[in-house]
């Protein structure tokens, strides 16, 4: 699937994005097969594994949303838009991407009022399973007071929903300015679908 035009800073987080994503299906991979081979070889359990598999999914969704817009993977209908000449297309495309801005912004806003207690007044707030890491034992002085933490802190798995909503607040963004400047036609993939099935058909009559 084609890649609508992106900007510098576009490009920028698309590696991070598809690194990230990358990092964390590997993770999810390793960790539930290590739990497999555990309960039904060792007759154990990995106590934090499920909790840990949740947290990597939810990154993955949100991390995920914002990478299909910026593929123009994500479902959209067309039919309608597809009859309108070019000019009025192009700014329906855009009153389309205005909603959709204002959509990820109010997902945005309600995510950070979700997550910021857990940076405050919260932060002593840990997982259920997951210990802490070592590593990130500089935050005690600064988030909970100098008090360690036995779990890993909230405010840190959770962080997903401030920033899936960010990124895809700037992917939409992104994609109603490249309708805006004439690199794009449409924020999705137009009738793509329908050509890959009507290859496909074509090349099963080959047959």
């Amino acid at each position: 699937m084609s890649a609508t035009p992106q900007t510098a800073l576009g490009r920028v987080i698309n590696t991070i994005e598809e690194t990230l994503i990358a990092v964390i299906l590997g993770m999810m991979t390793i960790i539930t097969f290590a739990n497999v081979i555990a309960r039904y070889v060792f007759n154990s359990n990995i106590l934090w594994a499920l909790e840990a598999t949740v947290f990597l999914f939810a990154w993955l969704v949100l991390l995920g949303a914002s990478y299909l817009v910026k593929i123009t993977g994500q479902l959209g209908v067309d039919a309608v838009v597809n009859l309108l000449p070019a000019g009025p297309r192009r700014w329906v495309t855009l009153v389309a991407a205005a909603f959709c801005i204002i959509y990820a912004g109010l997902m945005l806003i309600g995510s950070w009022q979700y997550w910021s207690p857990f940076v405050g007044k919260q932060a002593w707030y840990e997982v259920n399973d997951i210990l802490m890491f070592d590593w990130l034992r500089f935050i005690e002085p600064i988030m909970n007071e100098g008090e360690a933490y036995e779990k890993l802190p909230r405010f840190i798995p959770y962080a997903a929903l401030p920033i899936g909503m960010a990124l895809l607040t700037f992917r939409f963004i992104e994609a109603g300015w490249n309708v805006w400047t004439g690199r794009a036609e449409l924020l999705i993939a137009s009738h793509e679908a329908e050509d890959l099935v009507e290859d496909a058909a074509a090349k099963a009559k080959e047959v």
